[in-house]
């Protein structure tokens, strides 16, 4: 699988782009940057979105993305999210008021965009893909994802504070390639990493423990204005199975 983070931040700002990871040029997860961070015609190729929660810096390009590429493509993008995820999209982004419902456009028969039903731990296949979605730790109904290509695996748990259910089944996992999870916070604003349901340095460090041994771990989701002190503290972990998601546009083949 090749993964290209298109944007890998939990903020924007020049520079930042917020959470777009795209697999295989085909299958998106999350759509935070994928219209500022790909061309229209690579937009297009996508066949796929899983989206994990609701939360803006996830979902607010599927409405440029939907203007896009409006009359480009034959069939609809084809959206996975579970029920309360469906949900809010529906009344507070493609609620006719804040973004056209693209889901309707331009008719109800040939959508622009199709929105289908997911249940935790309920797999599912999307051609080459076998996709397990798991309940993480964040807002109702947030979702991390196992997907599977031709034996090898890898794990995205996009935002998330501690949580279990995903790592246990990631113990019980062959081939496993990359974890792929978040750190948002420097250790001195933990309260606030807490209350929100991210992780900082010094509980990502316990999280660890939980995971599969000897499988490189990938941190994303560093907020922009402390992006120097998370550096500096996810450093002093000690630990050279961690890559920083520093830069967007980046890509890695496994």
């Amino acid at each position: 699988m090749l993964v290209r983070i298109i944007g890998g931040h939990g903020g924007v700002s020049p520079g930042f782009k917020a959470t777009s990871y795209l697999i295989d040029g085909k299958l998106l997860i999350d759509a935070g940057s994928v219209a500022s961070g790909l061309q229209i015609e690579e937009q297009v190729q996508i066949d796929n979105i899983l989206i994990s929660h609701a939360h803006l810096d996830h979902i607010s390009d599927i409405a440029f993305m939907a203007d896009n590429c409006f009359g480009l493509k034959s069939k609809p993008f084809e959206i996975y999210a579970n029920t309360p995820i469906k949900v809010a999209i529906k009344k507070h982004l493609l609620n006719d008021v804040i973004w056209p419902d693209f889901t309707i456009l331009p008719n109800k028969e040939n959508p622009t965009l199709k929105i289908n039903d997911i249940e935790p731990e309920k797999p599912f296949v999307l051609g080459e893909y076998s996709i397990l979605p798991v309940l993480v730790n964040h807002q109702e109904g947030a979702l991390g994802f196992i997907i599977e290509k031709k034996g090898s695996t890898i794990v995205f748990t996009q935002d998330t504070g501690p949580t279990n259910k995903i790592w246990e089944y990631s113990k019980n996992l062959k081939n496993l390639k990359a974890i792929f999870t978040e750190v948002s916070f420097p250790n001195a604003l933990s309260g606030v990493a807490r209350d929100s349901l991210h992780h900082t340095p010094n509980s990502i460090r316990e999280e660890i423990k939980k995971m599969p041994k000897n499988v490189p771990i990938f941190l994303g989701h560093l907020k922009p204005n402390f992006q120097s002190q998370l550096f500096k503290e996810i450093e002093e972990i000690g630990d050279d199975r961690i890559t920083i998601l520093s830069s967007s546009d980046t890509s890695f083949i496994f």
